[in-house]
C-alpha cells in the first residue's frame, strides 16, 4: 500500500494536472510494492501506468491545436490565461502603430513558410510609452487576430525576496514560451529590465536581469514575448537590441481622439455633440482617461432616466478626467 506521503504527492498532483509528477509518484508506489515482494501487484502498477502515458500522449498529439485549459502546477501562480477576441477594428491606432502590428500578425499566420526559408517572425516586441496608450490592448489584438491564448506574467508571484528564486521562476516562463504556443506578456517590465548601472539597485535584481537576457536570446520558439513599460528611459540598454521590434505608443491627437470618443458613445443611441469641440478639450488625454470620460457620461444619462447625452455632458467627463491626470 502507498505511504500516507505517497497519497498526498498523487492527489496533489491530480489536483494540480501535473502528469508527470502523478507519475513519477505512482512508479515510486510500483517499486515499493516490488520490493515487498508484491512483484504481480508492482508489474500490474506499471502495466496501467504505461497504458495511461500512452492513452495521454495520443489525446495530446491529436488535439495539438487545443488551448490549455490553465497554466499547470506552479506555472498557476505565475501566469493568468485569457482568450481575447479583439481585433485591429477594434482599437484606435495611428497608422504606424497599425500597419507595425499588422506586419507580426501576418508573419505569424505565414510562420512555417518563412521558417521553411531559415527566417523566423518577428516574436519579441517591446511596447513603450504613457499609460492608457494600448499597449496592454494591443496584447490582446495579437492574441485574438492570432486565435493564441495571452498568458500575463504576474510580477507579484514572479518577484521574490530569496536569492535565485526569481530567476528559477523566470526560466519556468520561459520553458512554458517554449512548449506552449501563445502570446506572453511580461506587463510593467521595467521591475525587471531596469538598468543594471543604478546605484540603488539590488543585486538579486540585476542577476534576473542577467538571467532574463540569456533567455530572451535563447529563445527560439513559435510564441510571441511581448514586454511593456510605462518607462523606457530606466530599462538596461542591453535590452533594446535583444527584442526584434521596439513600438512607441504616444498620446492620441485631435483626429485620433475624435475617433475615441465617437467609438466609446457609439452604443447611446441619442448623442448630440460637436466633435472638433471634444477633441480640442480632451488633447493631452489617453485612450483609456477617454474610455472613462465617455463611460462616466453615459452612466450619468441612464441613472438619470435620459435617453440622450449632450455636449456639456462629455465635456464635464472629460474636464473632469482632465482635473484627475493633473492636465
Amino acid at each position: 500500500m502507498p505511504s500516507a506521503d505517497q497519497m498526498k504527492a498523487l492527489l496533489k498532483s491530480h489536483i494540480d494536472g501535473d502528469d508527470a509528477q502523478f507519475y513519477a509518484v505512482a512508479m515510486q508506489v510500483a517499486a515499493h510494492e516490488a520490493k515487498l515482494g508484491h512483484g504481480k501487484l508492482a508489474q500490474e502498477l506499471r502495466s496501467l501506468i504505461d497504458e495511461a502515458k500512452l492513452r495521454h500522449n495520443s489525446f495530446e498529439s491529436a488535439n495539438k491545436s487545443v488551448p490549455l485549459a490553465q497554466p499547470r502546477g506552479e506555472l498557476a501562480n505565475l501566469l493568468t490565461l485569457s482568450y481575447p477576441k479583439l481585433r485591429i477594428p477594434d482599437m484606435i491606432l495611428g497608422r504606424d502603430i497599425r500597419e507595425r502590428l499588422t506586419r507580426v500578425i501576418k508573419e505569424h499566420r505565414q510562420i512555417t513558410k518563412i521558417r521553411s526559408f531559415g527566417l523566423a517572425p518577428r516574436k519579441k516586441l517591446l511596447f513603450v510609452g504613457p499609460p492608457g496608450t494600448g499597449k496592454t490592448m494591443s496584447a490582446g489584438v495579437l492574441a485574438g487576430e492570432l486565435n493564441l491564448p495571452l498568458f500575463s506574467v504576474r510580477l507579484d508571484s514572479l518577484i521574490t525576496k530569496f536569492m535565485g528564486e526569481t530567476a528559477a521562476k523566470l526560466r519556468q516562463i520561459f520553458d512554458a514560451i517554449a512548449q506552449v504556443r501563445g502570446v506572453y506578456l511580461f506587463d510593467e517590465f521595467d521591475s525587471i529590465g531596469s538598468n543594471r548601472s543604478i546605484l540603488n539597485e539590488v543585486g538579486e535584481i540585476r542577476r534576473v536581469l542577467n538571467s532574463f537576457l540569456q533567455l530572451i536570446e535563447q529563445d527560439e520558439s513559435n510564441s510571441l514575448l511581448l514586454a511593456a513599460t510605462n518607462h523606457p528611459e530606466i530599462l538596461d540598454s542591453a535590452l533594446f537590441r535583444r527584442f526584434d521590434d521596439v513600438i512607441e505608443y504616444r498620446l492620441p491627437d485631435r483626429d485620433l481622439l475624435a475617433q475615441a470618443i465617437q467609438a466609446n458613445l457609439a452604443a447611446f443611441k441619442k448623442i448630440d455633440v460637436y466633435w472638433p469641440q471634444l477633441a480640442d478639450v480632451a488633447v493631452g488625454l489617453s485612450y483609456a482617461d477617454i474610455t472613462r470620460a465617455c463611460n462616466d457620461a453615459l452612466k450619468d444619462a441612464i441613472i438619470n432616466d435620459r435617453d440622450h447625452v449632450t455636449n456639456d455632458d462629455i465635456l464635464k467627463t472629460l474636464s473632469e478626467r482632465k482635473t484627475i491626470q493633473g492636465k
